[in-house]
Order: C-alpha cells, then structure tokens, then sequence
C-alpha cells in the first residue's frame, strides 16, 4: 500500500530531532513499501534546509507545503496535493503544541481527510487531567474514528519495554513467579541527570508528573501487571495494558510526594511557581495477583544519576537473599537479575554478582520512533495508547492533582541529590 505521511510541524524540535532521522533510518532499510513525506509548515521553508544532515535519504520523498493550519480553506489545498487514490493511505502526524492540535483535527475531518484508510498521530501530552484528556477524545471522536487514532507513548516503543511482554511471555521460570505470592514489590523509575534545559514555557505548563508518569510510567507499569497469556496475540496488548490499570487504585496524596529542585524558579523567572521536577507515588491494585504489593512509580531531574527502568523485587526468605530482576530501559539497555555466588576460595564467604543480558554492541537496537512510525503504516497499534488506558491514568493520579493545586509551597532538593534521599526527606 502506498503510503503519505503528512507532518505538521515539520520544522519543530520533535520532527527535526526524532521524526526526520527516524524516517531516514525507515527509508534506508527500505522495508515499509512507497513512502512519501509532506511536510507542513506555517511559513516558507527550503526543502533542504528543514531536511538538513537527512537530505540524502529523504530528499527524493520529501516535498514541502505552506499552508495556514488555522485556515480551513487551506485544507482544500492539502488534500489536492496529497491527492491519494484508492487503496493508499494518509497518515497525519501531528508535531504541534497542543493548543493547535484540536483545529487541526477539526479541519481534516470537515475537509473530508478523515476517511479510512487514514490515521491520525497524536503526540502527548493527552490532555492535562480529566475533565481536559475526556474533551479532547471526545472532539476527536467526532472526526476520526478510534480505530484511525494512534496516541504516541514513545517509552511503550523502546526495545525494552517490548522484552518486559517478551521476557514475560516466553520465560517459564518467571511466568510462574509473577504474582504477589513471589513478588515483594515493583518500582518503575525514569530519572535524569539533566535539568530542564531551557525548556521553560513547556515545564512550567506541564511539570513531571503530566510529562512522565501520565503516560510513560503508568504505561511502563501497565506491561508489568498485564495478564499475558500463553499464547501472546500482540494486538490485544492495549485491552491487557487498561485491564492491569482498572485495577490500581486512585494514588493516595498522603503516600505520594513532589519537589523541586534548587534553583528552579531562578530559571523559570517564576520567583513563586510550585511545578514539581521529581514525582514519587506509591500505588496499589485490587487484582488478585497484586494485592497487597507495593507500587512506586518515581520521577526526577536533577538528580545523581540517568536511568528507566522496572525493578521487580521478589520476596525474600531472609535479609540475605538476592531479589531484583531488573529491566533496563535505558541507557545500557538489557536485563538483569542480582545473585549471590560463593566467593572463589577456600573460605565459605558470599558474593553478589549479575547474571545480565545485553545486546551485542555491533546490534543497531531501532530508536523508539522508528517502530512508531513503522507500526502506524502497517496498522499496528499494541505499542500505542488507546483512549480508555489515557482516561485511567489520569482518574488514577486525579486526587494527587487535587491535592497539590490545593497546597502552599513545595519541598526543594539540592541538584545532583539521590532519589531516596528526596523520598525519606
């Protein structure tokens, strides 16, 4: 089938930094059938300017179109020079600020661009609590069916991510070890090392709790809860990933905790903002196989260390046994399990030791937005967030919401701190 991908936002950070060198990978290997690229932008723009270090690859597939998103009659422009007969289809990837996005979909669906085979890319954030993610699913709703609808959850994508289904559904051992009977707790974390980075208007909108733990954390915990069943059908993924969430339990503000780190607001220019840069909440869930096990969902910038990862802790029959099954999403991709081994010797002394799994170093593990992209063209959708999983998440972190627009101040914490040290504090 033959394939245009139209990219509002072609010149924006996310195309330029994530999508373009993505398609220039997807071309090259040259698997995913014709492909053209259009890419949309308010003002005039050289092809090979906005294409840049990927204009090899790209150049023969690209073509660029100046139009007024905002505009409706531009779209009748749109959709003649996409001009896509019968049996191709159109993706619509939208790259934009949110507060465009809603427009945007109005006028494909009004301009008649919302016919299938056509699809619709979403980026998050979805919304910025319920009442808004509800408004925004249903106004989509009414011009794309949810069927054509792939939210982006680009964690849900990394190779990792995809070994915690794998790992679980193809490993006995594990199979039979996963549930509360064995499991003491499960800690899903993303932390970065970095600061905001400039990024100023997008944090203070949005702060960690609405960037990360909306929708990659829950969506990392979703996979590590999920029922998988013998026979792994990769398309009932999104049903099995919103079962595990309707069994977790509104976060409890009492048991969760934010902070800022020092020096945010001098950056912000924001003497009094109270946006949080760590999220640390503890969760349960009713599902038999569940209850009673711990689960900690924990965010952070400015912090020691970079690392995402799930962490399954099992229980111990004393204090010294090994018990974590780590996996890694990044960086250093791969699994872990802590052991521990007799020291080489004449003495009966202990040692920890991991038996680990990595890729080979000459392996070309495919960028998260690679499989993205590769997926929406051949209909693929367990890696994307469906409307009911968005929905839940946001009921499940809505009292923490609450509770903070509600409090004065906010706990600091010096940069470079540990994540368990902001926790105790």
């Amino acid at each position: 089938m033959k394939t245009t991908l139209v990219i509002f936002g072609i010149t924006g950070h996310l195309a330029q930094s994530k999508l373009l060198p993505a398609l220039a990978n997807i071309i090259e290997a040259g698997d995913i059938g014709e492909l053209s690229i259009i890419g949309v932008s308010r003002r005039e723009v050289e092809q090979f300017t906005v294409l840049g270090e990927h204009h090899h690859q790209l150049n023969g597939t690209t073509s660029m179109l100046q139009m007024d998103v905002e505009n409706p009659d531009d779209y009748a422009k749109l959709k003649d020079y996409i001009s896509a007969g019968e049996g191709e289809q159109v993706l619509f990837y939208l790259s934009v600020p949110p507060e465009y996005a809603a427009n945007i979909i109005e006028h494909l669906g009004q301009s008649g661009l919302n016919r299938a085979p056509n699809k619709l890319l979403l980026e998050k954030p979805f919304g910025t609590d319920l009442a808004s993610a509800q408004e925004m699913i249903d106004h989509t709703a009414k011009h794309f069916d949810e069927s054509q609808v792939y939210r982006i959850d680009h964690y849900l994508a990394k190779e990792m991510a995809q070994n915690v289904v794998m790992f679980r559904a193809t490993n006995a051992i594990f199979r039979h070890l996963w549930s509360n009977k064995y499991i003491e707790s499960v800690d899903v974390m993303a932390l970065e090392s970095v600061d905001i980075e400039g990024r100023v208007d997008f944090y203070e909108q949005t702060g960690a709790l609405r960037d990360i733990v909306q929708g990659h954390l829950m969506q990392l915990l979703a996979l590590t809860l999920s029922d998988i069943p013998d026979e792994l059908n990769w398309d009932t993924l999104p049903a099995l990933r919103l079962m595990a969430l309707e069994s977790v339990q509104p976060a409890d503000p009492r048991y969760c905790k934010h902070a800022q780190y020092q020096g945010y607001r001098d950056e912000v220019n924001n003497p009094d903002s109270n946006v949080e840069t760590f999220v640390s909440l503890k969760l349960e869930s009713t599902d038999e196989n569940w209850s009673g096990v711990p689960l900690t969902l924990t965010t952070g910038k400015a912090l020691d260390a970079k690392k995402t990862e799930v962490r399954v802790n099992f229980k111990r029959s004393h204090d010294a046994h090994s018990n974590s099954l780590v996996f890694k999403i990044q960086p250093d991709e791969g699994i872990s399990i802590d052991l521990l081994v007799k020291k080489a010797g004449y003495e009966r002394e202990v040692q920890s030791q991991k038996l680990s799994y990595m890729y080979p170093s000459d392996t070309r593990l495919p960028e998260a937005y690679e499989q993205v992209l590769v997926d929406a063209i051949t209909g693929r959708k367990s890696l994307f967030a469906s409307s009911g999983e968005v929905l839940r998440s946001w009921e499940i972190l809505a009292p923490v919401q609450r509770a903070w627009q509600s409090q004065d101040g906010i706990q600091t914490y010096k940069k470079g701190s540990d994540y368990h040290d902001i926790i105790n504090s």
